[in-house]
């Protein structure tokens, strides 16, 4: 009997279970190195940028502040007045009174406000706005009473005022600024002025009044309080200010202009409005401020200080390993620093603060005389050319002195000018009264000689004394003759022995207005003698006078 064979099956099953085995072993040991290769590269276990420690924790070549994982809020101020600096519009005002083309603004008064925008209408002719505005192409005209033209009648409670509602209410209890720019025209038409803050619970108050033009204030009428004033004096020109306010009810809607007390001028007063911004004082206040004079060995920055938040600073968006307080303790070099606060509420930064060394420059234009000599720190300048030195100011800062030097030799001028006669000709103290060629000496003001060659000839000008308009003759007509340096005749009339005018050429209708054809209204005058009167312009800029007398024959 046979002795039994293995079944082939189990000899192939034991040859793929050891191929398996073999292939997994390899696939572990290969990702076991791929594992080793990115751990060593960078640990797995950071997968973001660390804020605060000025290393590219996430290898995407952005550190800190400059990363999208390290986003922060800039804190500043955020109007709560919509359209604050009326740049968003419905329509280019055309005219006076059209406030309702700044988009959400209410007219609140019956006595209206004026929206002037550089895309049509720029303000009455007598209180042009100054420019430029404080920010974008629309401001608001407003004022605190009037006088009607027609009789000077005054109106000293005639108030204007523009409302908003906000967007979002002033909640009781909590610290907030109105920060704007007012304009004035001049001391004149804008005295100075009570600008004034009001408030209302409920934005159906808007407008006020009724459309009374005499009611004055808001609180003149029902719902309405005073939040805040402040007293603003200028000169053509802008003044920002401020007011703070806290208020005591839940505010939705604002008016703003004048103050309630019946204005005194007895002129139409004239202001303008810009830039109005409401928010809460935190978000004004909490900027980076300076300490000291920046050339200063300790200058220094800081921001307000708050124990409920932690401090980071920063420059050009990395963090200063550090300087974890509000005030910075140093000065890096020149850049760009932010503060960076956390908090209960959340991430915020400061707006950035771009610091650089001032650098004093002096420059100045300098003239010596041939044979002077110039001294520049320790340096003597006899040549003409472009110096530079540098010295330390007061304030540590470098001061850069720029000389533009020139060194003047002999200097010699030629001058030509023409007179009439009877006329003088100056040249400083030197005076010349007939044609002629003079040399004439002078002596700068820093002492230089210098010579002046003068050409000087008579004006030729011709005024006939004869005519006879009615000849076919080249002697017809009343014509002032003279050569191109005659510019103009600017003004020329004739009057009769009476003293009537007979030719006028501002008034002449005929072609050639700087001659007379010897008529008057479209005949001619009676034979005789008559009076001319001439302004003539010259080459050299003048407006002469002459007169004198024509004869008139037929």
């Amino acid at each position: 009997m046979r002795p039994a064979r293995d079944f082939p099956f189990n000899r192939i099953l034991i040859n793929w279970t050891l191929v398996s085995l073999t292939v997994i072993l390899c696939v572990l040991i290969g990702t076991s190195s791929h594992i080793n290769q990115l751990t060593h590269e960078r640990p797995l276990s950071i997968m973001v940028e660390i804020c605060d420690n000025a290393i590219d924790d996430d290898g995407d070549n952005l550190i800190d502040l400059n990363d999208d994982d390290c986003i922060c809020t800039v804190i500043e101020p955020k109007s709560l007045i919509p359209n604050p600096s009326f740049e968003e519009k419905n329509c280019c005002p055309e005219n006076r009174s059209q406030l309702d083309c700044a988009d959400v603004w209410i007219q609140a008064s019956g006595p209206t406000t004026d929206y002037i925008h550089n895309c049509g209408y720029g303000g009455w002719d007598e209180f042009p706005p100054p420019r430029p505005f404080p920010d974008g192409d629309g401001i608001l005209g407003f004022r605190d009473g009037r006088r009607i033209q027609r009789d000077g009648e005054a109106e000293f409670n005639w108030k204007e005022y523009a409302g908003a509602c906000l967007l979002s209410p002033l909640e009781p209890g909590t610290a907030y600024r109105f920060q704007f720019d007012v304009g004035f025209v001049d001391g004149f038409v804008s005295p100075a002025i009570d600008i004034t803050f009001f408030g209302t619970t409920d934005c159906e108050n808007l407008p006020f009044g009724q459309n009374d033009d005499a009611l004055g204030c808001p609180t003149n009428g029902p719902g309405w309080i005073e939040l805040g004033s402040r007293r603003v004096s200028g000169n053509s020109g802008w003044i920002n200010t401020s007011i703070d306010i806290t208020p005591q009810d839940r505010i939705t809607a604002i008016a703003i202009g004048p103050s309630c007390r019946p204005t005194s001028a007895n002129v139409s007063t004239y202001y303008f409005f810009d830039n109005l911004l409401l928010d809460d004082q935190r978000s004004f206040e909490y900027k980076i401020t300076e300490e000291g004079h920046p050339c200063e060995a300790d200058f220094t920055l800081d921001v307000p200080y708050d124990n409920i938040v932690t401090y980071q600073w920063y420059k050009d968006n990395i963090a200063i390993i550090g300087e974890t307080k509000s005030s910075l303790s140093k000065m890096y070099g020149e850049g760009n620093y932010q503060l960076r606060t956390i908090g209960p509420s959340g991430c915020n930064v400061t707006k950035a603060y771009d610091f650089k060394i001032p650098v004093l420059r002096t420059p100045e234009k300098i003239q010596i005389c041939k044979d002077d000599t110039y001294d520049l720190s320790n340096r003597t300048l006899t040549t003409s050319g472009f110096y530079q030195d540098t010295l330390t100011s007061v304030n540590s800062c470098d001061s850069i002195i720029e000389i533009s030097l020139e060194v003047l030799g002999e200097l010699a001028f030629n001058e030509t000018a023409k007179i009439f006669e009877g006329e003088t000709y100056s040249i400083e103290s030197y005076q010349f009264n007939e044609s002629g060629t003079y040399n004439v000496p002078l002596t700068s003001r820093i002492g230089c000689d210098s010579l002046v060659t003068l050409d000087l000839d008579y004006y030729h000008v011709y005024f006939p004394n004869v005519f006879s308009p009615t000849s076919n003759g080249p002697n017809r007509m009343f014509r002032i003759i003279g050569n191109d340096d005659l510019i103009d005749v600017e003004k020329l009339i004739i009057y009769d022995r009476w003293g009537h005018s007979v030719y006028d050429n501002e008034v002449a209708d005929q072609n050639d207005q700087d001659s007379w054809d010897g008529r008057r209204n479209g005949q001619y005058v009676a034979t005789g003698i008559y009076t001319y009167i001439a302004h003539l312009r010259m080459d050299d800029g003048l407006l002469r006078t002459f007169s004198g007398t024509v004869m008139v024959v037929l």
